[in-house]
């Protein structure tokens, strides 16, 4: 089954969930701040999706960080802040099977999904 990992108040994650709804996609939902993000999943994540790919640096949370805390930013203090903050996190994270997670949503992105 499909794992879908959202924040639910993002839009895109609200239009992502209908759209797999629609398609009659099973899916289950995690929600990184209700079900929360351990170090497990953020690695079980950053093994499909590189770090780089998976930080949202367009959100509110990156715009507020300290420059000189982006500026200094490495591998382990990005996994540091994304733990303290999983807005850090681009969503939707549409786990489709063992190797892959889709970041993000566009119109048409799971098109190729069935159910």
């Amino acid at each position: 089954m499909l794992t879908l990992y959202i924040i639910n108040t993002c839009d895109t994650c609200r239009k992502a969930r209908n759209v797999l709804e629609e398609k009659g996609i099973p899916f289950k939902t995690h929600d990184l701040r209700k079900d929360g993000l351990s170090a497990g999943l953020l690695e079980h994540i950053l093994e499909r999706v590189p770090l780089l790919e998976a930080l949202n640096k367009r959100s509110k949370t990156w715009r507020d960080l300290p420059q000189e805390e982006k500026d200094s930013l490495d591998a382990t203090s990005a996994r540091r802040l994304v733990l303290e903050q999983p807005t850090l996190l681009k969503r939707p994270l549409l786990e489709v099977d063992d190797d892959t997670i889709l970041v993000g949503y566009r119109n048409g992105d799971y098109d190729s999904l069935s159910g």
